[in-house]
């Protein structure tokens, strides 16, 4: 789907900064993500993030490899933030995401940086793993946008994100691009800690594609406005990716922009699951992506 270059949603947005009040406020006995720590934050306490007031951010540039409709021709400005909700034993980013890598920034700091990757004629503004840092995010974003922030926002999870949180940024993120790891809640507990993931993700997205609806490009194929979806394939169909496609092409839509990746490797603890202690095979790939693909998934899809 094609549509002229519009504004960003946030510039419509008139009490952004009463809201960045409000998500600042759940931080006092932390409730901001599905796992609800009860931790005080404000006081610089951790929970399971292991991020206390301020966000931390291991980098922030332009990035090619992001899908393509974020990339474009200039790069998708992104900022990789320290700590996760989630405990992946199989987590490329480990020491960003577990180890925590990075230096903590304030609201000052984290809007520079969005200001200076759209000086460098980035797309949009990417916040990499932003689920428990979203009150930090929408401080800084205040800070932004009165300075001249003009670019589109992405939502970039691990798809174990707060129906609550993501009903606070309505109107805010142009772009929502969660994971759906898993269709198993056993497989998600146990490769990721994650209780009830299922539910929860397929709660979250079902409310980012009511805000933001199917994703929606410009006449260069850039993404304006909408809904990417990612599925990483895991040896053995771990994953249980018919489930993910099912749901994304009966309960969400079937012009989901889904990105069947590819990319798994043993990395961090994977070598302590023998069933995850391989690569996968082009095979296992391929057939993912003719599962989505006749589930009516074709947006997105590329065959080895």
């Amino acid at each position: 789907m094609l549509l002229d270059v519009q504004m960003p949603a946030y510039t419509h947005i008139d009490d952004l900064a009463a809201r960045a009040r409000a998500a600042l406020a759940r931080l006092a006995s932390c409730e901001v993500c599905p796992r609800r720590c009860g931790t005080n934050r404000l006081k610089d306490e951790r929970g399971f993030c292991r991020i206390g007031r301020l966000a931390r951010v291991a980098s922030f540039a332009p990035h090619f490899g992001e899908e393509p409709p974020l990339v474009g021709s200039s790069g998708s400005g992104t900022i990789f933030f320290s700590g996760c909700n989630l405990a992946c034993v199989f987590c490329q980013n480990y020491d960003i995401s577990q180890q925590d890598h990075g230096q903590d920034v304030s609201a000052d700091a984290l809007a520079s940086m969005m200001l200076q990757l759209q000086d460098l004629g980035c797309h949009n503004i990417n916040f990499v793993t932003p689920t428990h840092v979203v009150p930090q995010i929408l401080e800084a974003l205040v800070l932004a946008i009165d300075d001249g922030l003009r670019v589109p926002l992405v939502y970039n999870s691990g798809g174990y994100d707060s129906v609550k949180t993501v009903q606070l940024l309505d109107g805010i993120f142009d772009i929502y691009m969660p994971d759906a790891k898993y269709g198993s809640d056993d497989v998600a507990l146990k490769y990721s800690g994650a209780p009830d993931y299922t539910h929860i993700m397929k709660t979250a997205i079902k409310e980012m594609h009511r805000q933001v609806g199917d994703l929606i490009m410009d006449e260069d194929g850039v993404a304006t406005r909408g809904l990417i979806v990612r599925h990483l394939v895991l040896p053995g169909g771990l994953a249980g990716s018919a489930e993910v496609v099912r749901f994304l092409s009966e309960e969400i839509s079937p012009n989901t922009y889904l990105n069947v990746m590819a990319q798994y490797r043993p990395e961090y603890k994977a070598c302590r699951f023998p069933e995850l202690d391989r690569r996968i095979s082009a095979k296992e790939y391929n057939d993912v992506v003719r599962l989505a693909a006749r589930a009516g998934l074709t947006r997105g899809l590329a065959i080895l």
